[in-house]
């Protein structure tokens, strides 16, 4: 019996196949999720950011909580596409501490910035391609982009999922 995050990652490998197309998300899938955590992280965390302290208090956002989201539904799929992603998913988190901290423009600017940029470069390659994204059916899909990059990680490096 097929599992549901290989269903998933089957369905949207369908709509991505051309070569530059798959080459293009291997770009712009990591820059969206990444834009995506900096666009959120952004939103004042008010009484989020009070309930830690220290350190941690810097990942006290709304980021974070969006991360943690998005890692139960990641760990629902697969157990250890849910690993690597939360090791990728801490290093987005990491990059937006980074950039806000030592870059001189604002995050949100940053984020926004490379946000329209990899959108563009995927309707480029859904273009290519000749197939509509597939997050236009099923708004999951957004969170199987990630997924989809991770698993083939995976096949290279020989770790089941």
């Amino acid at each position: 019996m097929m599992s549901a995050a290989q269903a998933l990652l089957d369905e949207y490998g369908e709509s991505h196949q051309n070569p530059t197309n798959k080459a293009i998300h291997w770009v712009c899938v990591p820059l969206i999720y990444w834009s995506t955590v900096g666009l959120v992280w952004s939103i004042p965390a008010g009484p989020l950011s009070n309930l830690l302290s220290g350190s941690v208090a810097v990942y006290g956002n709304w980021a974070s909580v969006g991360v943690l989201l998005s890692l139960v539904w990641f760990f629902r799929m697969s157990v250890p596409l849910g690993v690597g992603l939360t090791l990728w998913s801490g290093l987005m988190l990491f990059l937006c501490n980074a950039v806000e901290s030592h870059v001189g423009l604002p995050l949100v600017q940053v984020c926004l910035a490379v946000f329209v940029l990899a959108w563009a470069g995927q309707f480029v390659g859904h273009q290519i391609e000749g197939k509509k994204p597939s997050f236009l059916k099923d708004i999951q899909f957004l969170l199987v982009g990630p997924m989809w990059l991770m698993h083939f990680i995976y096949r290279k490096l020989g770790i089941t999922y």
